[in-house]
């Protein structure tokens, strides 16, 4: 089962031109995984984007700030981590960043949820991968392991990952729609934000 995975973390990997991805839930908690991973302190978000990513900010206990930016399809979050949740372009991996994708079902490769983190080294492979799997690494029975990383149970299902396999194709072949900026009102205002 869990080969099924790999085998949609290889495909996705292929696709953006990374060396590696690992498979997480969902795109915020990609984000969280590198943030957590990165002892990151804090992170700026741009006033118009989706509001996931200051709430794991406040939930993580790091400190964020807001900023104007007229963002497409991308936007940086802290230091080589990217919330790229709106991307699908072939090719499209910044050499040695950490960039977060999103399967959700408004997403150009729609699994309902999903995501994953496109990373450059087996390091970070492995740390994150065990991370997303409460710490544990997957090719082992976790009882015969002696733990050492704090993980966070972030995986993506076997089911989803063949679901991935199965649509890929289909997404590759189709041009996908732009995400940016405009899309989103300004969550600065909100209330959950400003108390």
């Amino acid at each position: 089962m869990q080969q099924t995975v790999q085998e949609f973390e290889r495909q996705i990997a292929k696709y953006f031109g990374s060396p590696y991805a690992v498979a997480t839930d969902c795109c915020t908690h990609a984000i969280e995984l590198c943030l957590q991973y990165k002892k990151v302190k804090q992170i700026s978000v741009p006033r118009h984007s989706y509001l996931s990513i200051p709430m794991t900010a406040i939930k993580i206990g790091i400190d964020y700030h807001w900023r104007y930016e007229e963002w497409e399809d991308e936007f940086e979050v802290a230091s080589g981590i990217w919330d790229s949740a709106v991307l699908w372009r072939e090719n499209s991996y910044r050499t040695g960043e950490f960039q977060c994708l999103s399967f959700q079902f408004r997403k150009h490769l729609n699994l309902n949820r999903g995501g994953m983190i496109l990373c450059n080294t087996l390091e970070d492979y492995t740390v994150l991968s065990a991370m997303a799997i409460d710490g544990r690494l997957p090719d082992k029975p976790w009882k015969e392991q002696n733990i050492s990383i704090v993980g966070y149970r972030y995986y993506m299902t076997p089911e989803t990952a063949q679901l991935g396999l199965d649509k890929l194709p289909d997404a590759i072949a189709t041009t996908p729609q732009k995400g940016s900026w405009q899309d989103y009102p300004d969550i600065s205002k909100l209330d959950v934000f400003n108390g």
